[in-house]
């Protein structure tokens, strides 16, 4: 299963060099291979009964407060074109993908000439030393009418009742400029026409305020908008009067539109993402990757310090998914993020491994290494970053962070050293390089290791002892089996040795901050099994159920598993890789859909106590149903999380050492009961959402409980000691309204 494990790892980078397969948009089941069951979970089980004890407080752990959260890195236009909020599609004209000459060049992707205008690209007039590409406009002698440029933005700009920020940088040449301009419009217009002006303002130009020759001059305007257009096939328009410039050219660059962003930060969020986000009760935000951490090159890295200050001031990079980053969604934006959600941020720093085409292409070497003795750099990086987000203001970088708008210091309890190295060959002396120059500088900060010798393509060299303190983050993208086979995992994690070179003390601790079920189980021996259509490209009830029996292994184990985020979290569907995601959306913010994985992540997150409750089985066992038994104890309420894995209903018998007189709960399951294959899809998204399980409230004082858990689902059930319920609040998105636990209380006692 390790090996199978390390396979999948394997693909899921060599992803960095396919090319892109473009989404199914209008995806609807049957056009897949369909799971008839969950191999793992086929048995004929009677059900369970479990004892859960309450009172002996000894025997309880405190849960893990990170468990869950959010990996980010930009793939599959999750950062640019996704929650980074920026509207305009080659802002700056940095790199594209689109560039057949030259892998990553500038083009004029997304950009289009309105009337008699002719754009092309410059590089005589960089805007600054970072961005150095601008937009030459040429109006001709004869032109006539409106002129200017347009740009749709990507896949399309949604165009709803809010106030939208334009910006654009414009320089004038000098041997054809005569001064003559005295306005420039700037609109939002749908793109079937390009009449249908939806709204409009104009920038003045008087004499002084004009383009000039000797340096760009900066022009901002709001777009204050009061209607919904019909699609997001619209773009924006920049358009100037023909009879003025005629025979004139003018250089525009970083031309930039911006919606109202979550939270109302400048160069922000995508207000409709980040709140899914935030509906999730995530608990941490591990960035900037990922794979998009290491570049295709070692030059090609995340540069952190060249993602802060200005935008003028941000090359960009060809980033590691076939698509150039604007940087535009840089450190500072990214500790933004996790102060307005209350998210603790899990920072991820280079540690001297990229994935060099060129090392694909002759087998592993350490090509793609920096030199172990040349670490010294590497880790000054690092530390560099450290002192950015932690320093004071007497420190260099805490003060370059101040002057960045940010002037107390950020708190950083994790770092990840690296990502993915198993895929290396010098990872062992990298990483203890960096491990102990990073604590003797910050010897409070928790450190991650990115692989153990267990998933090494260089077994025989990569020898590799986890240091005391240490979380492992382990990267699984396996069938659904293996989520269920792995229920125990982590139970007597710490008191064995992986294989032979790997050492887990009891201060050694583990992670799982990449995964989700990638395919159905493989039914061996059946020729009709279509391999090409095996893999679970949108999460289904099939991967909720896998990964909730995995995540209930996490939640019973805190002594040991610290950390879980899904992996990738979101995609945007004109570049969906075909693998799972949390949400999946487009330019119109009404297409979201939010999966099964989500919803899952959600109702666990949600019902999160402080500490563990143990219990025994008193019949039956583990398989098909699978559980857990938290409590919280503020407020006073137990959650028993129950995973039905199998294909027919399973009774759960439930015995208290306590008193309850209220039961809450929420399920997750297929709307046709035992279709472990039904998922959301674009034109039914709420087709597998949380709902309120019929049948239950208030009992009287009651300390035995039994219910029929459906096949297929994820449930979770809140037992109040209290005679009305009422004890949490927490919010729960079932589809159509927004229900509290309290208020599912009160509908399920009016329906008794």
């Amino acid at each position: 299963m390790a090996t199978l494990r390390k396979r999948l790892a394997f693909f899921w980078s060599f992803l960095t060099l396919l090319p892109l397969v473009r989404p199914q948009v209008q995806l609807t089941p049957g056009q897949f291979e369909p799971a008839p069951y969950i191999n793992a979970a086929w048995t004929n089980g009677t059900g369970a009964s479990v004892s859960i004890n309450t009172k002996d407080k000894a025997l309880r752990n405190n849960t893990a407060p990170y468990l869950s959260g959010i990996l980010f890195e930009d793939i599959s236009h999750s950062g640019d074109g996704g929650i980074y909020a920026e509207l305009v599609r080659n802002r700056a004209f940095q790199g594209s993908a689109e560039n057949l000459i030259i892998p990553f060049a500038p083009t004029l992707e997304g950009w289009y000439p309105v009337g008699d205008a002719r754009l092309s690209l410059d590089l005589l007039h960089p805007l600054s030393d970072a961005l150095q590409v601008s937009l030459q406009v040429d109006i001709p002698l004869n032109a006539t009418g409106e002129v200017g440029f347009h740009n749709d933005g990507f896949w399309g700009m949604a165009v709803t009742p809010q106030t939208y920020n334009a910006s654009f940088f414009v320089q004038a040449n000098g041997f054809r400029w005569n001064s003559t301009i005295t306005h420039i419009d700037v609109s939002l217009r749908g793109n079937a026409t390009g009449s249908d002006v939806f709204v409009s303002s104009t920038i003045d130009m008087a004499s002084s305020y004009q383009p000039v020759a000797y340096q760009y001059r900066n022009y901002s305007v709001q777009l204050v908008n009061n209607v919904t257009a019909p699609t997001s096939n619209n773009s924006l328009y920049i358009t100037m009067n023909a009879e003025e410039l005629r025979g004139q050219t003018l250089y525009f660059d970083l031309i930039s539109l911006f919606p109202e962003t979550y939270k109302n930060r400048p160069n922000g969020l995508r207000k409709d993402l980040a709140e899914n986000f935030k509906a999730g009760n995530f608990r941490f935000l591990r960035f900037p990757g990922g794979n998009n951490l290491e570049g295709y090159s070692i030059q090609r890295r995340w540069k952190w310090w060249q993602t802060t200050g200005p935008l003028m001031d941000r090359p960009g990079r060809p980033g590691d998914w076939t698509y150039y980053n604007t940087d535009g969604l840089g450190l500072l934006e990214y500790m933004y993020w996790c102060e307005d959600m209350d998210l603790v941020p899990v920072l991820g720093v280079y540690a001297g491994f990229s994935l060099d085409i060129a090392t694909y292409d002759t087998g592993y070497t350490n090509a793609n290494e920096w030199p172990v003795e040349l670490m010294q750099h590497v880790l000054q990086e690092a530390l560099d970053e450290l002192e950015y987000l932690t320093g004071n203001t007497s420190t260099y970088w805490g003060a370059q962070r101040a002057a960045h708008g940010h002037v107390e210091p950020f708190d950083i309890p994790f770092v990840e050293i690296g990502n993915e190295d198993f895929f290396s060959y010098d990872y062992p002396a990298r990483a203890a390089f960096m491990l102990n120059g990073l604590k003797a500088a910050y010897p409070n900060i928790t450190y991650i290791y990115t692989t153990a010798d267990l998933y090494a393509t260089q077994p025989a060299k990569f020898n590799i002892t986890l240091p005391k303190a240490v979380i492992w983050d382990d990267h699984v993208y396996a069938a659904a089996s293996y989520f269920v086979e792995s229920f125990d995992q982590f139970d007597n994690w710490q008191s064995y040795t992986y294989e032979n070179n790997i050492s887990a003390s009891n201060d050694v601790y583990a992670s799982l901050m990449e995964y989700h079920v990638s395919s159905i189980d493989n039914r061996t021996g059946d020729p009709t099994f279509d391999y090409a259509l095996a893999s679970v490209n949108h999460p289904r009830m099939l991967s909720a159920v896998a990964e909730a029996v995995y995540a209930l292994g996490w939640e019973r184990n805190p002594d040991t598993f610290k950390l879980s985020a899904f992996a990738p979290a979101i995609q945007n569907v004109n570049f969906y890789r075909n693998t799972p995601y949390l949400m999946l959306f487009s330019a119109n913010p009404n297409d979201t859909v939010l999966s099964t994985g989500y919803y899952q992540e959600q109702m666990f997150n949600t019902y999160y106590g402080t500490q563990t409750l143990p219990f025994n089985i008193t019949q039956g066992g583990f398989n098909p149903l699978f559980f857990a038994a938290q409590i919280d104890v503020a407020k006073e309420v137990v959650y028993l999380k129950v995973v039905n894995a199998g294909h027919t209903t399973q009774k759960l018998t439930v015995e208290l050492d306590m008193e309850y007189g209220y039961v809450n709960g929420t399920i997750l399951e297929p709307p046709v009961a035992g279709d472990l294959n039904a998922f959301n899809y674009f034109g039914n998204p709420t087709a597998v959402v949380p709902q309120a399980i019929d049948g239950l409230g208030a009992f009287g004082a009651q300390s035995v409980f039994s219910w029929q858990v459906p096949a297929y689902s994820v449930s979770v059930l809140e037992f109040s000691a209290g005679g009305d319920g009422g004890q949490t609040a927490e919010r729960i998105d079932r589809g159509s309204k927004q229900l509290t636990t309290r208020q599912v209380a009160y509908i399920l006692e009016e329906e008794l």
